[in-house]
């Protein structure tokens, strides 16, 4: 549990950096957005690029350069980036938990 809750406060923080970052950008940081939703395929945990079945992004994988850590070094997830430019976090089970939107211009 306490895991869920470093990896949820480190996507808030992501979200909250880039959303300060981007205030005019509104629709671009939605998740209503196409780009930045869970159920465009890109950005779906059942999308092999972000499965956790993924030898990539599964937490056994000690050479992955994708993992999200909390500050005792445990590793509470991981992350993927779609086509798009979008960031997906996800923790290791696979829950999408947070996302940053596309910010190439």
């Amino acid at each position: 549990m306490k895991y869920l809750i470093a990896l949820l406060l480190i996507a808030q923080s992501v979200l909250m950096v880039r959303t300060a970052s981007a205030q005019t950008n509104n629709w671009e940081n939605s998740p209503d957005n196409w780009n930045n939703s869970q159920n465009n395929w890109q950005n779906s945990p059942n999308n092999w690029q972000n499965s956790p079945n993924n030898w990539q992004n599964s937490p056994n994988n000690w050479n992955s350069n994708n993992g999200v850590y909390d500050n005792n070094g445990n590793r509470v997830g991981y992350e993927t980036q779609s086509p798009t430019g979008v960031t997906n976090v996800y923790d290791n089970n696979g829950n999408r938990v947070g996302y940053s939107p596309n910010q190439r211009k």
